[in-house]
């Protein structure tokens, strides 16, 4: 296919899993004009204009061919976290006893009544679907821009020290991102669709909790585990949602459902941390290039001192440190002069109102 008769100039980039055409679009065509658009329909992949200052330009992406995909690992992670996560949900509503001995708690699971297990769904069913819609929205995204990614990869924990049973879910981007729009709807697809999914999950499980008497010691929500009781930390947005469905309770045990909305809130704001190559970090790059680093140092020093009430998140910093070796830069894209699109600034000030209503500072005790 000959595009060149509306184009004024273009650079060729061949990369492993695509080719990208970044293209000035010749005045007369860039409306399109109709030549234009009935060519663009016959072309072989994707495309997107971009309006920058020496004229329009089309960003055209040929896919070069895909890897073969280890789906039966993806499965395998799937299935097992369903197992660790409906094991968290039986003994959330006492149908399974906790046991904080790990051996002890796996030699009883086998003897478990199939309706314990049953009951478990109720948290990990709408957890999975929570988790599986976040990284869909990055998948699915990647996939559009014709990007190399992997499906997710779920984690599967035990149920100790951890009572959620997974420690969420992952993709891998196996290519460089071509241009700070692409990094930004990659980025910003994720938190969005599980926030999507999250939300009703929340407002469903909540309408199911029942408010218990009284407990000086427990005035917010609060999860038996085994005999324990944990209390959990109220972001903007639950704290609203609360006193919509159930009014103004002294105590509320949330059900397995509002947990796992709950969790799935609690996910959303650690992803939207601007820090290195958290969701966040990539918006933050696609926004503000020059500012990343500076922004991200901030964020991770104000992070640690928030350690100083809840040592999470120390935690959390080491292993945002550990998992960028340290660095807390972005990797370039392969074109970052290119504009970020108006729509994804108002985007991005979407994002960070996501992220403040969705921040708790002390989410649960540890």
């Amino acid at each position: 296919m000959d595009l060149t008769p509306f184009l004024l100039a273009w650079r060729h980039s061949a990369l492993h899993d695509r080719e990208v055409i970044d293209a000035l679009v010749h005045p007369a065509h860039a409306a399109p004009s109709a030549e234009l658009a009935a060519a663009l329909r016959a072309w072989p992949g994707n495309y997107y204009w971009s309006d920058e200052p020496d004229g329009r330009h089309l960003i055209l992406t040929r896919p070069a061919g895909r890897r073969r995909e280890r789906w039966w690992l993806h499965v395998a992670l799937f299935a097992l976290t369903l197992v660790t996560t409906t094991v968290a949900g039986a003994i959330l509503t006492g149908a399974i006893a906790y046991d904080p001995n790990p051996l002890h708690l796996l030699r009883g699971l086998p003897v478990a009544r199939p309706g314990a297990w049953a009951s478990g769904l109720a948290f990990s069913l709408p957890l999975l679907a929570i988790l599986l819609a976040h990284e869909l929205g990055h998948y699915v995204t990647a996939r559009r821009y014709q990007l190399d990614v992997s499906p997710p990869y779920f984690i599967p924990v035990p149920l100790f020290p951890s009572f959620v049973g997974t420690m969420g879910a992952f993709i891998r981007l196996r290519t460089v991102v071509s241009d700070r729009r692409q990094l930004f709807d990659v980025g910003v697809a994720g938190p969005i669709a599980g926030f999507v999914v999250a939300l009703p999950v929340l407002v469903v499980g909540l309408a199911l909790s029942r408010a218990a008497s009284p407990d000086p010691a427990f005035p917010g929500m609060f999860l038996h585990v085994g005999e324990a009781t944990a209390a959990l930390g109220d972001s903007p947005l639950t704290w609203a949602l609360r006193r919509l469905v159930v009014g103004h309770t002294a105590g509320l045990p949330l059900h397995p459902v509002a947990f796992a909305g709950w969790v799935g809130m609690f996910v959303t704001m650690l992803n939207l941390l601007p820090l290195a190559q958290l969701d966040g970090g990539h918006l933050l790059y696609a926004t503000f290039p020059g500012l990343h680093e500076r922004v991200a140092r901030t964020f991770l020093l104000l992070t640690a001192v928030m350690g100083a009430w809840w040592w999470g998140w120390w935690v959390w910093v080491f292993l945002v440190l550990a998992l960028s070796r340290g660095r807390l830069g972005h990797p370039p894209v392969l074109d970052s002069y290119r504009p970020l699109p108006p729509s994804r600034r108002w985007l991005a000030w979407g994002a960070l109102i996501l992220f403040l209503i969705t921040f708790t500072p002390v989410p649960f005790p540890l």
